[in-house]
Protein backbone atom coordinates (compact mmCIF):
# COMPACT_ATOMS: atom_id res chain seq x y z
CA UNK A 1 0.00 0.00 0.00
CA UNK A 2 1.01 3.52 -0.72
CA UNK A 3 2.63 5.99 1.69
CA UNK A 4 -0.16 9.01 2.14
CA UNK A 5 0.43 12.24 1.85
CA UNK A 6 2.04 14.81 4.55
CA UNK A 7 2.28 18.03 4.25
CA UNK A 8 5.82 17.33 5.96
CA UNK A 9 6.80 16.53 2.36
CA UNK A 10 6.76 20.12 1.38
CA UNK A 11 9.47 21.05 4.33
CA UNK A 12 12.74 22.41 2.52
CA UNK A 13 15.39 20.35 3.76
CA UNK A 14 17.95 21.56 1.38
CA UNK A 15 19.41 22.14 -2.11
CA UNK A 16 20.42 19.59 -4.18
CA UNK A 17 23.85 20.06 -6.04
CA UNK A 18 23.83 21.25 -9.24
CA UNK A 19 26.03 22.13 -12.17
CA UNK A 20 28.07 25.71 -12.34
CA UNK A 21 26.35 26.17 -15.40
CA UNK A 22 22.56 25.22 -15.32
CA UNK A 23 19.39 26.37 -16.04
CA UNK A 24 16.44 28.17 -13.47
CA UNK A 25 18.90 28.63 -10.39
CA UNK A 26 18.97 26.86 -7.16
CA UNK A 27 16.46 23.37 -7.12
CA UNK A 28 15.02 22.82 -3.43
CA UNK A 29 14.92 19.54 -2.06
CA UNK A 30 11.90 18.18 -0.25
CA UNK A 31 11.12 15.90 2.50
CA UNK A 32 9.81 13.09 -0.20
CA UNK A 33 9.08 9.81 1.03
CA UNK A 34 11.48 8.68 -1.81
CA UNK A 35 14.35 10.11 -4.07
CA UNK A 36 13.71 11.93 -7.42
CA UNK A 37 15.52 9.55 -9.00
CA UNK A 38 13.64 6.27 -7.43
CA UNK A 39 10.59 7.80 -8.34
CA UNK A 40 11.45 8.66 -11.95
CA UNK A 41 12.45 5.36 -12.44
CA UNK A 42 9.08 4.16 -11.34
CA UNK A 43 7.55 5.94 -13.79
CA UNK A 44 10.35 4.12 -16.37
CA UNK A 45 9.24 1.03 -14.75
CA UNK A 46 5.52 1.78 -14.82
CA UNK A 47 4.88 -0.69 -12.29
CA UNK A 48 2.40 1.46 -10.35
CA UNK A 49 5.06 2.40 -7.78
CA UNK A 50 5.13 6.10 -8.69
CA UNK A 51 4.64 8.58 -6.28
CA UNK A 52 4.55 11.99 -7.63
CA UNK A 53 4.40 13.98 -10.99
CA UNK A 54 7.98 14.21 -11.58
CA UNK A 55 9.72 17.29 -13.01
CA UNK A 56 12.24 18.42 -15.20
CA UNK A 57 14.06 19.73 -12.28
CA UNK A 58 14.18 16.34 -11.00
CA UNK A 59 17.12 15.54 -13.35
CA UNK A 60 20.35 16.30 -13.42
CA UNK A 61 22.44 16.62 -16.48
CA UNK A 62 26.13 16.97 -16.96
CA UNK A 63 27.55 18.36 -20.40
CA UNK A 64 31.27 17.76 -19.68
CA UNK A 65 33.85 19.95 -20.83
CA UNK A 66 35.89 16.27 -21.57
CA UNK A 67 33.94 16.45 -24.74
CA UNK A 68 34.89 19.46 -27.08
CA UNK A 69 32.03 19.77 -28.78
CA UNK A 70 30.47 20.86 -25.81
CA UNK A 71 32.78 23.89 -25.38
CA UNK A 72 32.48 24.06 -29.15
CA UNK A 73 28.19 24.93 -28.65
CA UNK A 74 28.79 27.02 -25.75
CA UNK A 75 26.49 24.81 -23.35
CA UNK A 76 29.12 23.37 -20.29
CA UNK A 77 27.26 21.78 -17.76
CA UNK A 78 30.05 20.48 -15.24
CA UNK A 79 31.17 21.45 -12.12
CA UNK A 80 33.90 23.62 -13.58
CA UNK A 81 34.61 27.13 -13.63
CA UNK A 82 32.17 29.05 -16.54
CA UNK A 83 33.93 29.47 -19.85
CA UNK A 84 34.20 33.11 -20.99
CA UNK A 85 32.57 34.67 -24.44
CA UNK A 86 35.78 35.02 -25.44
CA UNK A 87 36.47 30.81 -24.93
CA UNK A 88 33.31 29.66 -26.48
CA UNK A 89 32.90 28.42 -29.64
CA UNK A 90 36.26 26.52 -31.17
CA UNK A 91 36.84 23.29 -32.87
CA UNK A 92 34.58 20.21 -32.03
CA UNK A 93 35.82 17.09 -31.25
CA UNK A 94 35.98 16.59 -34.50
CA UNK A 95 38.06 19.09 -35.52
CA UNK A 96 34.76 21.04 -36.98
CA UNK A 97 35.12 25.01 -36.07
CA UNK A 98 32.10 26.57 -34.55
CA UNK A 99 31.37 30.11 -33.83
CA UNK A 100 29.79 31.52 -30.49
CA UNK A 101 26.87 33.71 -31.24
CA UNK A 102 26.22 36.11 -28.30
CA UNK A 103 22.74 37.67 -28.99
CA UNK A 104 21.53 33.66 -29.24
CA UNK A 105 23.27 32.48 -26.56
CA UNK A 106 24.90 29.29 -29.08
CA UNK A 107 27.25 28.26 -31.71
CA UNK A 108 26.61 27.40 -35.76
CA UNK A 109 29.31 25.68 -37.51
CA UNK A 110 31.58 28.42 -39.43
CA UNK A 111 29.61 29.07 -42.57
CA UNK A 112 30.08 28.42 -46.06
CA UNK A 113 32.89 25.78 -45.72
CA UNK A 114 31.68 22.33 -45.56
CA UNK A 115 34.46 19.83 -44.80
CA UNK A 116 32.61 16.87 -46.32
CA UNK A 117 30.88 17.65 -49.54
CA UNK A 118 30.06 13.88 -50.29
CA UNK A 119 29.51 11.28 -48.07
CA UNK A 120 31.14 8.58 -49.65
CA UNK A 121 34.52 10.74 -49.06
CA UNK A 122 34.32 10.46 -45.51
CA UNK A 123 36.49 7.83 -44.76
CA UNK A 124 39.50 9.98 -46.54
CA UNK A 125 37.60 13.41 -44.53
CA UNK A 126 36.77 12.88 -41.14
CA UNK A 127 39.04 12.23 -38.52
CA UNK A 128 37.38 10.37 -35.62
CA UNK A 129 38.45 11.60 -31.62
CA UNK A 130 40.69 8.94 -29.62
CA UNK A 131 38.35 8.60 -27.15
CA UNK A 132 41.15 7.24 -25.00
CA UNK A 133 43.34 10.39 -24.76
CA UNK A 134 40.49 12.13 -23.58
CA UNK A 135 41.29 13.22 -19.98
CA UNK A 136 38.51 11.02 -18.20
CA UNK A 137 40.02 10.79 -14.98
CA UNK A 138 39.91 14.71 -14.79
CA UNK A 139 36.30 14.38 -15.38
CA UNK A 140 35.49 11.97 -12.56
CA UNK A 141 37.74 14.26 -10.14
CA UNK A 142 35.71 17.15 -10.88
CA UNK A 143 32.52 15.79 -11.28
CA UNK A 144 32.92 13.43 -8.32
CA UNK A 145 30.59 15.59 -5.87
CA UNK A 146 27.52 14.62 -8.49
CA UNK A 147 27.80 11.23 -8.27
CA UNK A 148 25.62 11.87 -4.12
CA UNK A 149 22.90 13.91 -6.27
CA UNK A 150 19.15 12.29 -6.03
CA UNK A 151 18.00 13.36 -9.04
CA UNK A 152 17.94 11.04 -12.20
CA UNK A 153 21.73 11.98 -13.38
CA UNK A 154 22.75 12.14 -17.06
CA UNK A 155 25.37 12.99 -19.58
CA UNK A 156 24.45 14.45 -23.03
CA UNK A 157 25.58 14.46 -26.45
CA UNK A 158 25.46 17.68 -27.93
CA UNK A 159 25.38 16.45 -31.54
CA UNK A 160 23.36 13.22 -32.38
CA UNK A 161 23.51 11.40 -35.85
CA UNK A 162 21.52 13.73 -37.88
CA UNK A 163 23.10 16.69 -36.46
CA UNK A 164 26.42 15.41 -36.32
CA UNK A 165 26.04 14.76 -40.47
CA UNK A 166 24.67 18.75 -40.65
CA UNK A 167 27.92 19.64 -38.76
CA UNK A 168 29.72 17.75 -41.49
CA UNK A 169 27.55 18.50 -45.00
CA UNK A 170 25.73 21.69 -43.65
CA UNK A 171 22.01 21.59 -43.39
CA UNK A 172 21.63 20.87 -47.47
CA UNK A 173 23.88 18.76 -48.27
CA UNK A 174 22.88 16.73 -44.74
CA UNK A 175 19.17 16.84 -46.15
CA UNK A 176 20.25 15.58 -49.42
CA UNK A 177 22.72 12.86 -49.07
CA UNK A 178 20.30 10.88 -46.13
CA UNK A 179 18.02 10.44 -49.00
CA UNK A 180 20.41 10.30 -52.35
CA UNK A 181 20.38 6.46 -53.17
CA UNK A 182 24.29 7.04 -53.75
CA UNK A 183 25.55 8.06 -50.77
CA UNK A 184 23.35 6.10 -48.31
CA UNK A 185 25.50 3.13 -47.73
CA UNK A 186 28.05 6.05 -47.02
CA UNK A 187 26.04 7.10 -44.33
CA UNK A 188 25.37 4.03 -43.17
CA UNK A 189 28.76 3.29 -42.34
CA UNK A 190 29.85 6.44 -41.16
CA UNK A 191 26.53 6.21 -38.85
CA UNK A 192 27.90 3.08 -37.35
CA UNK A 193 31.31 4.00 -36.51
CA UNK A 194 29.38 6.81 -34.98
CA UNK A 195 27.72 4.37 -32.77
CA UNK A 196 31.30 2.94 -31.98
CA UNK A 197 32.14 6.39 -31.13
CA UNK A 198 29.33 7.02 -28.50
CA UNK A 199 29.32 3.73 -26.93
CA UNK A 200 32.88 4.47 -26.16
CA UNK A 201 32.15 7.08 -24.79
CA UNK A 202 29.38 6.17 -22.60
CA UNK A 203 31.78 3.28 -21.30
CA UNK A 204 33.65 5.90 -20.07
CA UNK A 205 31.68 7.98 -18.72
CA UNK A 206 30.23 5.18 -16.68
CA UNK A 207 34.06 4.40 -15.39
CA UNK A 208 33.50 7.76 -13.35
CA UNK A 209 30.01 9.06 -13.08
CA UNK A 210 27.14 6.84 -11.21
CA UNK A 211 24.57 8.37 -14.51
CA UNK A 212 21.05 6.35 -14.49
CA UNK A 213 20.77 7.73 -18.35
CA UNK A 214 22.46 9.26 -21.78
CA UNK A 215 20.91 12.08 -23.81
CA UNK A 216 21.20 12.22 -27.45
CA UNK A 217 20.71 15.68 -29.25
CA UNK A 218 19.22 14.98 -32.90
CA UNK A 219 17.18 17.73 -34.04
CA UNK A 220 14.53 16.61 -36.74
CA UNK A 221 12.21 19.15 -37.24
CA UNK A 222 11.34 22.41 -38.16
CA UNK A 223 8.58 24.93 -36.38
CA UNK A 224 5.66 23.14 -38.70
CA UNK A 225 7.07 19.37 -40.44
CA UNK A 226 9.88 17.16 -39.75
CA UNK A 227 12.86 17.42 -42.13
CA UNK A 228 12.47 13.69 -43.50
CA UNK A 229 10.08 11.30 -43.53
CA UNK A 230 8.98 8.71 -41.34
CA UNK A 231 10.28 5.79 -44.03
CA UNK A 232 13.49 7.76 -44.29
CA UNK A 233 14.22 7.65 -40.34
CA UNK A 234 13.48 4.40 -40.15
CA UNK A 235 15.09 3.28 -42.50
CA UNK A 236 18.65 5.89 -42.38
CA UNK A 237 18.54 6.78 -38.55
CA UNK A 238 16.42 3.85 -36.39
CA UNK A 239 18.98 0.68 -36.63
CA UNK A 240 22.04 3.29 -35.33
CA UNK A 241 19.69 4.87 -32.72
CA UNK A 242 18.57 1.79 -31.34
CA UNK A 243 21.70 0.58 -31.22
CA UNK A 244 22.89 2.90 -28.66
CA UNK A 245 19.55 2.76 -27.07
CA UNK A 246 20.41 -0.51 -26.60
CA UNK A 247 23.55 -0.42 -25.51
CA UNK A 248 22.05 2.00 -22.63
CA UNK A 249 19.42 -0.44 -21.66
CA UNK A 250 22.21 -3.42 -21.38
CA UNK A 251 23.61 -1.29 -18.78
CA UNK A 252 20.75 -0.18 -16.60
CA UNK A 253 20.92 3.27 -18.27
CA UNK A 254 17.67 5.03 -19.75
CA UNK A 255 17.91 6.81 -23.23
CA UNK A 256 16.09 10.28 -24.08
CA UNK A 257 16.33 11.59 -27.37
CA UNK A 258 16.30 15.31 -27.62
CA UNK A 259 14.71 16.61 -31.05
CA UNK A 260 13.43 19.75 -31.17
CA UNK A 261 10.68 20.61 -34.28
CA UNK A 262 7.08 19.56 -35.04
CA UNK A 263 8.24 16.00 -34.85
CA UNK A 264 4.91 13.79 -33.54
CA UNK A 265 4.96 12.21 -37.36
CA UNK A 266 8.29 10.57 -35.98
CA UNK A 267 7.25 9.12 -33.00
CA UNK A 268 6.67 5.37 -34.26
CA UNK A 269 10.23 6.11 -34.97
CA UNK A 270 11.44 7.02 -31.64
CA UNK A 271 9.61 4.26 -29.81
CA UNK A 272 11.04 1.51 -32.54
CA UNK A 273 14.50 2.20 -31.58
CA UNK A 274 13.96 1.77 -27.95
CA UNK A 275 13.88 5.70 -26.72
CA UNK A 276 12.28 6.03 -23.37
CA UNK A 277 12.01 9.68 -23.11
CA UNK A 278 11.75 12.59 -25.33
CA UNK A 279 10.77 16.26 -24.11
CA UNK A 280 8.62 17.29 -27.55
CA UNK A 281 8.30 20.89 -27.69
CA UNK A 282 4.87 23.13 -27.57
CA UNK A 283 3.94 23.18 -31.45
CA UNK A 284 3.41 18.85 -31.21
CA UNK A 285 0.08 17.65 -29.64
CA UNK A 286 1.42 16.42 -26.44
CA UNK A 287 -2.08 15.19 -25.48
CA UNK A 288 -2.92 13.52 -28.60
CA UNK A 289 0.50 11.94 -28.60
CA UNK A 290 -0.15 11.23 -24.86
CA UNK A 291 -2.89 9.12 -25.39
CA UNK A 292 -1.46 6.91 -28.88
CA UNK A 293 1.76 6.32 -27.72
CA UNK A 294 2.41 7.26 -23.69
CA UNK A 295 1.94 3.63 -22.66
CA UNK A 296 6.20 3.15 -24.59
CA UNK A 297 7.50 6.36 -24.57
CA UNK A 298 7.36 9.15 -21.75
CA UNK A 299 6.89 12.22 -22.57
CA UNK A 300 7.43 15.98 -21.53
CA UNK A 301 4.38 18.00 -21.13
CA UNK A 302 4.02 21.69 -20.21
CA UNK A 303 1.98 23.52 -17.44
CA UNK A 304 -0.32 26.33 -18.11
CA UNK A 305 0.78 29.69 -18.95
CA UNK A 306 -0.66 31.78 -15.88
CA UNK A 307 -0.72 35.45 -15.65
CA UNK A 308 2.49 37.26 -13.85
CA UNK A 309 0.22 38.62 -11.08
CA UNK A 310 -1.92 35.22 -10.76
CA UNK A 311 -2.93 35.07 -7.03
CA UNK A 312 -2.07 32.12 -4.93
CA UNK A 313 -5.70 30.50 -5.40
CA UNK A 314 -4.93 30.82 -8.97
CA UNK A 315 -2.15 29.10 -9.08
CA UNK A 316 -2.96 26.69 -6.45
CA UNK A 317 -6.51 25.90 -8.62
CA UNK A 318 -4.71 25.62 -11.82
CA UNK A 319 -1.71 23.28 -10.30
CA UNK A 320 -4.48 20.91 -9.01
CA UNK A 321 -6.72 20.57 -12.82
CA UNK A 322 -3.10 19.77 -14.29
CA UNK A 323 -2.26 16.97 -11.42
CA UNK A 324 -6.19 15.95 -11.99
CA UNK A 325 -5.56 15.65 -15.85
CA UNK A 326 -2.30 14.07 -15.77
CA UNK A 327 -1.32 11.78 -12.69
CA UNK A 328 -4.67 9.26 -12.40
CA UNK A 329 -2.89 7.12 -15.59
CA UNK A 330 1.11 8.16 -14.45
CA UNK A 331 1.31 3.94 -14.13
CA UNK A 332 0.63 3.45 -17.30
CA UNK A 333 1.44 7.02 -19.45
CA UNK A 334 3.33 8.66 -17.23
CA UNK A 335 4.73 12.01 -17.99
CA UNK A 336 7.41 14.74 -17.15
CA UNK A 337 6.37 17.95 -16.02
CA UNK A 338 8.55 20.88 -18.18
CA UNK A 339 8.77 23.58 -14.91
CA UNK A 340 11.94 25.30 -15.27
CA UNK A 341 9.84 28.56 -16.40
CA UNK A 342 7.14 27.71 -14.06
CA UNK A 343 6.14 29.21 -10.64
CA UNK A 344 7.80 27.34 -7.78
CA UNK A 345 4.49 27.35 -5.74
CA UNK A 346 2.68 25.88 -8.96
CA UNK A 347 5.00 23.04 -9.15
CA UNK A 348 4.89 22.53 -5.35
CA UNK A 349 1.40 22.31 -5.67
CA UNK A 350 1.42 19.58 -8.93
CA UNK A 351 3.49 17.58 -6.39
CA UNK A 352 0.97 17.71 -3.33
CA UNK A 353 -1.93 17.05 -5.32
CA UNK A 354 -0.37 14.39 -7.56
CA UNK A 355 0.80 12.93 -4.30
CA UNK A 356 -2.27 12.65 -2.99
CA UNK A 357 -4.03 11.24 -6.34
CA UNK A 358 -1.50 8.91 -6.71
CA UNK A 359 -1.04 7.72 -3.05
CA UNK A 360 -5.08 6.61 -3.78
CA UNK A 361 -4.58 4.49 -7.17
Amino acid sequence: MKKKFSEDELQVIGEHINTTMSFGGPVLKYNTPITPRENVNACLRRDGSVMWIPTFTDFLGVESRVNKDHIARAEVMDLGPLYTDDEKGGPDMFGIEWIYVPVAGGSMVKPGAPVLTDANDWPNVIQFPDVESMDWDACARLNAPLNATERSYHVTFQNGLFERLISFMDFEGAALAIIDEDQKDAIHALFSKLCDLYEAMIAKYMEGLTIDGVVLHDDWGSQRAPFFSLATVREMIVPYLKRIADFCHARGLWFEQHSCGCNELLVPAMIEAGVDIWFPQSMNDTDKLRTEYGDKIMLGVYPPQLAPDASAEEIDAAAKAFAEKYAPDMASRPVVMVNFACSPDFTKAVYKYSRIILSEC
